[in-house]
């Protein structure tokens, strides 16, 4: 029987697994699921709901809304002062305080104007710069017959003023030429000579407690020789500072006023390229023959000049040097003397045979 039982199982289990039904077991599982969830939901709104329903049965319900936002919001304030309270006694939470440094910034400016008339443009520059809190630093001009008149000069302008002044001057007094700015941030430079003067006094001062301590004369000595090497470092430091100080307190604008018939001459841009290369080394050599004449007509005279002592020197001494006899010619030497020979013997004494 158990062998007959377990044969018709295993018989439906290869039925059931050859129908085309066991595809749909699984999406029909998930769809029962979510069946019971929309179900579960739909029953939390209604009885969520069912209190206004039962308030606008009653012919209120406007106010159900309001007062459900008033309770909320007791909630969410408790909730607030909780949290601040848990942040005060738990951790303390302290607020950043962001500080703004003041900047040291040294501003240079040059500026060339074309006046009608350079002294009348000068006085108005002056006035304007004066009017500002600034100051007359250097003044340079030259003064001729007609329209060349120039003039320069160096202005001393709080930064504050310094861009509107400077647009003044360029528009003000004439037809601006050219303008060139400059600025220079010297924070950490102003800072850090600050440090060192700091420092700098605080050693020295600790050098003159010790120069009273002292009572042997080679310490008095070392003390006071290691306080004037402080003193000199010290005021070399605030002789630097100083001048930070003047450079980044007062902006510096140098005004170049000309009249209407001075040539002012055009930056050209330099060539480039092969024959730009070639245009170059023709100046230059142009220059360098140019350089060469000029050192030999600047020396020629000088060439010349020394040439002539030199000759009248040469004779004045060739004509002091005493002379030298003459030395007299050697006689000849004497000729040869040629020995005389005698008769031959030996032939007179064959003749006689």
């Amino acid at each position: 029987m158990m062998r007959l039982r377990l044969t018709a199982g295993g018989a439906r289990g290869a039925r059931w697994a050859a129908s085309p039904f066991r595809y749909l077991l699984l999406p029909l599982t998930c769809a029962a699921f979510l069946v019971a969830g929309c179900g579960g939901g739909a029953e939390m709104t209604s009885g969520g709901a069912a209190p206004a329903m039962d308030s606008s049965v009653a012919g209120a319900p406007q106010k159900a809304m309001p007062e459900a936002a008033a309770t909320r919001a007791p909630a969410a304030l408790s909730d607030g002062q909780d949290a601040d309270e848990q942040g005060r006694s738990g951790g303390e939470v302290q607020a950043i305080n962001i500080q703004t440094v003041d900047r040291s910034i040294i501003y240079t400016a040059e500026l060339t104007v074309r006046a009608k008339d350079v002294v009348k443009a000068s006085d108005s520059a002056k006035q304007l710069v004066t009017g500002a809190g600034g100051y007359v630093a250097d003044e340079k001009s030259t003064a001729f017959s007609g329209s060349n008149n120039e003039a320069v000069i160096t202005f001393k302008i709080p930064p504050a003023r310094y861009p509107e002044v400077l647009g003044k001057l360029g528009t003000d007094l004439g037809e601006r030429r050219s303008l060139h700015q400059g600025a220079q941030d010297v924070t950490g430079e102003v800072a850090d000579v600050e440090a060192r003067v700091k420092s700098a006094e605080a050693a020295l001062d600790q050098f003159r407690l010790l120069l009273t301590k002292a009572d042997k004369i080679g310490e008095i000595l070392e003390i006071e020789r290691e306080i004037q090497n402080r003193t000199a470092e010290l005021e070399s430091l605030q002789a630097r500072q100083k001048a930070l100080a003047e450079q980044t307190g007062m902006a510096t604008v140098t005004l170049t006023l000309i009249g209407p018939e001075v040539v002012v001459e055009e930056p050209e841009e330099e060539p480039s390229g092969f024959f730009g290369g070639l245009e170059i080394g023709w100046n230059a050599l142009v220059k360098a023959v140019e350089v060469g004449l000029t050192v030999l007509g600047t020396l020629l005279p000088w060439l010349i000049l020394i040439a002539v002592v030199w000759i009248v020197a040469h004779q004045i001494l060739r004509r002091l040097r005493p002379r030298r006899p003459v030395p007299a010619p050697a006689p000849p030497p004497p000729a040869p003397a040629v020995a005389e020979r005698g008769p031959d013997v030996s032939a007179g004494s064959t003749t006689e045979k």
